[in-house]
């Protein structure tokens, strides 16, 4: 029999259970439902007064380690969110905790040089090895390359798509694959019947692991993150001649606003673009006055001296 004054203990699984039941009508519900199965990694067991500030920074970080400073303060606002519902709708728990927030500096260029990505990869275990791989082939993001299923795959058209359910901006994302995101594909066939990549005959959730830092650390690269991988394949097709548009379509972006931060890496690009108009203008033309017939070239300063009438 509960006694009184004193609450029984409620779940954050029945929580987020609750949460998402109430808000169904929200349009963003499901990008809702898609973080809070990441944050069952960290909630799954807890009861909402174990939910302490500690538990809450362990949880920023490890986001912000592997995403933009925007969408780890995207994942802390939704949990913020329940525990207040929690408090003043439900009343099921007394007070929320204090959530911090991720200064945001989404500004990063951060790419590895040909060397940092050799000994990462040669520092990193096979199966981290060849996702850090692929991900960097392919541009998709971390979630996207984990949740990759073999339906989604056509190894013989040599192309994938991530489901518009599991896509950020809620379309579906077309992934031609290059002959070397081929090999890494070819590498995990059998492995799994389902999911692309795995561990142990099991899917993998999170690639920001122990195993990642240390990798990180013995290769000597540092402020570097999963997430970085992206910013990596992004300048590196600007760099080898794709266009911003073809960039926008490839990487997933509704709007081009993020697409603009790499318009500096197109610079070279551009001066080849403009160069194109020599071939269609004849290079004696391009010095045409040193070229014309005399009778021509005198007719030409008599036209631009000034007649006698004029002084």
């Amino acid at each position: 029999m509960r006694r009184l004054n004193v609450r029984a203990k409620y779940s954050w699984k029945k929580a987020a259970a609750r949460w998402l039941s109430e808000r169904a009508y929200k349009r963003t519900i499901d990008a809702d439902r898609k973080k809070l199965c990441w944050l069952d990694t960290y909630l799954a067991d807890c009861t909402l007064d174990q939910i302490d500030r500690e538990l809450l920074e362990r949880i920023r970080l490890a986001k912000t380690e592997e995403a933009s400073s925007t969408t780890a303060n995207r994942y802390m606002a939704l949990v913020r969110a329940i525990l207040r519902c929690a408090q003043i709708e439900w009343a099921v728990i007394d007070q929320v905790p204090s959530v911090r927030m991720t200064r945001e500096n989404n500004a990063r260029d951060r790419m590895l040089s040909e060397a940092e990505l050799r000994r990462l990869l040669a520092e990193l275990p096979p199966h981290q090895r060849d996702i850090a791989l692929f991900a960097l082939l392919t541009g998709l993001r971390q979630s996207n390359v984990l949740n990759l299923m073999w339906s989604h795959v056509d190894l013989e058209r040599q192309h994938a798509f991530v489901p518009r359910d599991q896509s950020k901006n809620g379309q579906s994302i077309p992934v031609p694959l290059s002959p070397h995101a081929l090999s890494v594909l070819e590498r995990q066939k059998g492995k799994h019947p389902t999911h692309v990549f795995s561990f142990k005959g099991k899917p993998m959730k999170s690639v920001n692991t122990r195993a990642w830092h240390l990798a990180l650390s013995r290769a000597g690269i540092e402020n570097f993150r999963w997430h970085d991988l992206r910013h990596s394949w992004a300048s590196l097709q600007i760099r080898n001649g794709t266009s911003l548009y073809e960039l926008q379509k490839l990487g997933g972006w509704k709007s081009d606003a993020m697409v603009q931060r790499y318009a500096h890496l197109a610079a070279d690009q551009l001066k080849v673009a403009a160069a194109r108009i020599d071939l269609g203008v004849p290079a004696d033309l391009v010095n045409a006055e040193d070229n014309l017939p005399r009778d021509a070239d005198a007719a030409l300063r008599e036209k631009e001296s000034p007649s006698k009438d004029e002084h």
